[in-house]
C-alpha cells in the first residue's frame, strides 16, 4: 500500500487534516493527531471524542480525507505530503492517547508527492496515485 519511503515519512509525523462530512452534506476540515499501523490510520483526542463535529460525522457519512504534509523546503519551495481518501469507523482501543475511542480510518485511495521524488518536474506536479488493497 505504502512505499518504505512514504512509511517513514508518515513516521515522522504527528499532525494531519481530517475531512468529513455531515448528513445534510457540510464538509469540515479539522487538524488532528494521528497514528499508522501499517492498515489503518487513526485519530483520536485527549478529550472526549464523542463530543465533536469530526466523530458525528462519521457517524452520518463514512467517507473522508486524510492529509500529511508539510515542506520539505521552504527555499527553494519542496512541498511533500500523502492524501488518502478512504472509509472511517469508530474502534475503541489503546492509542497515542490512551485508551479509548479512535476514529479508525481504511485508506481506499492514496496520492502521495514530494516523498519519493521531487514534487515538481519541468514545473508540472508529479503525483503518485494508488489504490489501497481491498481486504
Amino acid at each position: 500500500m505504502f512505499s518504505e519511503k512514504e512509511i517513514a515519512y508518515l513516521k515522522t509525523h504527528l499532525l494531519a487534516r481530517i475531512a468529513t462530512v455531515s448528513e445534510d452534506g457540510q464538509p469540515d476540515v479539522a487538524p488532528v493527531c494521528f497514528d499508522f499501523d501499517g492498515t489503518y490510520f487513526y485519530v483520536g483526542r485527549v478529550v472526549d471524542l464523542s463530543k465533536t463535529l469530526k466523530f458525528k460525522n462519521v457517524q452520518a457519512n463514512p467517507r473522508v480525507a486524510l492529509v500529511i504534509d508539510d515542506p520539505e523546503s521552504p527555499d527553494p519551495f519542496k512541498p511533500r505530503g500523502i492524501k488518502i481518501h478512504g472509509n472511517a469507523d469508530i474502534v475503541t482501543r489503546e492509542g497515542y492517547v490512551g485508551f479509548g475511542m479512535y476514529i479508525r480510518i481504511k485508506p481506499a485511495v492514496i496520492w502521495s508527492g514530494g516523498i519519493e521524488a521531487p514534487a515538481f518536474q519541468d514545473g508540472k506536479p508529479i503525483i503518485k496515485k494508488s489504490k489501497a488493497s481491498a481486504d
